[in-house]
């Protein structure tokens, strides 16, 4: 059970993570492959660049997610979109 007054108090040490743009989700069959250019920049899977890709480039993107946490930066950089890719 979550204490509402943890979430409200601004010294708590509780945090409460939520997942959210599912806009691009979809289901597609096993061993089948999807081909749309979809994702941030900083976090999109090489195979999703090829636009050949399967579940497994969600890996890769909770690698550069956990990455950022850990270091506090982009695994790349870059000034525009086409140098972070």
């Amino acid at each position: 059970m979550i204490d509402s007054k943890a979430i409200d108090d601004k010294n708590s040490t509780n945090y409460i993570i939520k997942v959210i743009d599912w806009g691009c989700s979809s289901y597609f069959a096993p061993d089948s492959y999807m081909n749309s250019l979809v994702g941030t920049p900083y976090y999109i899977a090489p195979e999703v660049i090829a636009k050949k890709y399967n579940e497994k480039a969600d890996m890769w993107s909770i690698g550069g997610i956990l990455y950022s946490l850990l270091c506090g930066q982009p695994l790349f950089t870059g000034e525009t979109i086409e140098e972070v890719l």
